[in-house]
């Protein structure tokens, strides 16, 4: 048995956590519960859930009933909807799983309600008849609540902006125990705090947001060999620098498995992915991009115009959940001497054992700042930088870390919150008057420091 286990257990017999079910109408596991393993399994396997208890929420009623219960038994508890997003030494004795609050409506005018258990998918399903979307990730599995505290970066940021600039109003019940409707006039501070804050201040139980109208784009992902990437990656740099914001882009270094989900050409060695999602006319799409057709040799072409509901095919993420390490940072700059120091510890000739690095062209309306003032601080930054490895390949953290060195002359300003997989990393996520203002947040709004996260900001 874990460290993990052993206290979740010692907790599980000390903390009446029968008294909770009684009190909820949603499903309560312990370890060793038939349950339990299902409720807890997170996205990424590598990371240990093991909570002494989890409550399976079916109204925002049941989550005020579970953060009582924390609070009167001195316990913290963590939020968790698809799990993409588990750190964890932030996880609290008791885990609220979110999946039951599935309340998902589109507004034709052009506005969307959710609950905090929905995806992106549902979303982008139900608002495409009316011609409408909403700034979903570059995967619609995730799920809204998350990402969306976390900033939202988005396949369409350039044009269009963060989530968190779309947000109408979040339902949260905060670490007191109070179930409060967050708007920009009613709680103010809570609406700054959320919003770029990751659920630091309590568990968001429904958000509301406008939706943008984008029927369809111009975009997907365009391949070359592993082997063009220097070439590749220039031409990239040089054209994304005069692409209009009408344009969002990244570029991926792919390692693929040979399993038959992969495409033939792309499985079993390093191939470099373009990524582009053009929001205006798709002639003019098809225009800007021709310069990047060209750049090589294409293995695999997707680019095309198509509906939103295709919007997966520009980052081609992966769906079923894996063991992974993630390291991530953001670049003040992406000149041609840090591709090249990139390619160095990356490229094909590297030996390198990651399955994903990407670089991500930031600016155009995201750097803005949003109508209301948010917790967000990433806005500076030019590019980010994300590397995605198999837990089981040996030296895959070591790697990781050499290229976050090889990167530093480049690295500047506030990491992403969704970029961020150590308590210790949230504190770069912020500028100091933002780390203020959400600790007194958290003193005003959590005074006994029951929600799990919040603890990230203590200094």
């Amino acid at each position: 048995m874990t460290v993990v286990e052993t206290r979740a257990e010692s907790l599980r017999t000390q903390v009446p956590f029968a008294e909770l079910a009684a009190r909820t109408t949603g499903t309560l596991a312990v370890p060793g519960s038939e349950e339990y393993d299902a409720l807890v399994s997170p996205w990424n396997l590598a990371i240990p859930v093991r909570p002494a208890a989890v409550l399976a929420a079916q109204s925002a009623e049941d989550v005020v009933a579970a953060v009582r219960f924390a609070a009167r038994h001195g316990i913290t508890v963590t939020p968790q909807a698809t799990g993409h997003g588990p750190i964890a030494s932030l996880i609290g004795a008791l885990l609220v799983t979110t999946k039951g609050l599935d309340e998902c409506v589109v507004h034709p005018e052009g506005w969307a309600r959710v609950g905090a258990g929905v995806k992106w998918l549902r979303v982008v399903e139900a608002a495409a008849p009316y011609g409408l979307a909403p700034l979903s990730g570059s995967i619609t599995d995730v799920g809204i609540v998350g990402y969306t505290t976390g900033g939202g970066l988005g396949p369409m940021a350039r044009t269009y902006g963060m989530a968190i600039d779309r947000v109408r109003a979040i339902e949260v019940v905060t670490g007191d125990g109070v179930l409060r409707r967050v708007t920009p006039t009613e709680h103010p501070e809570l609406f700054f705090a959320l919003r770029g804050g990751k659920g630091m201040l309590g568990i968001v139980t429904a958000i509301e947001f406008d939706l943008v109208h984008q029927p369809t784009f111009y975009g997907g992902s365009l391949w070359f060999a592993g082997e063009d990437a220097a070439r590749v990656i220039k031409r990239w740099r040089e054209w994304s620098a005069e692409l209009p914001e009408l344009g969002t882009t990244s570029f991926g270094l792919f390692q693929l498995p040979e399993v038959p989900e992969v495409p033939p050409m792309l499985a079993g060695r390093m191939s470099l992915s373009i990524r582009y999602l053009w929001t205006g006319d798709p002639t003019d799409g098809e225009r800007w991009f021709a310069a990047m057709r060209d750049a090589a040799p294409v293995i695999l072409d997707d680019v095309a115009h198509k509906p939103y509901t295709e919007v997966d095919s520009v980052h081609t993420d992966p769906l079923d959940p894996v063991p992974c390490f993630e390291a991530a940072t953001v670049l003040s700059d992406f000149p041609a001497e840090a591709a090249a120091a990139l390619l160095d510890v990356a490229g094909a000739d590297s030996g390198s054992p990651q399955i994903l690095i990407e670089v991500r062209q930031m600016g155009g309306e995201m750097a803005r700042r949003g109508r209301h003032e948010s917790a967000f601080c990433s806005r500076d930054a030019a590019y980010s930088l994300l590397v995605v490895g198999i837990t089981e390949v040996p030296g895959i953290e070591e790697h990781a870390a050499r290229v976050l060195e090889v990167m530093a002359p480049w690295t500047g300003g506030h990491r992403l919150p969704n970029f961020t997989f150590t308590a210790a990393e949230y504190h770069d996520a912020y500028d100091e008057p933002t780390l203020a203002r959400m600790r007194r947040a958290v003193r005003t709004y959590d005074p006994d420091g029951v929600i799990a996260i919040g603890h990230a900001l203590e200094a």
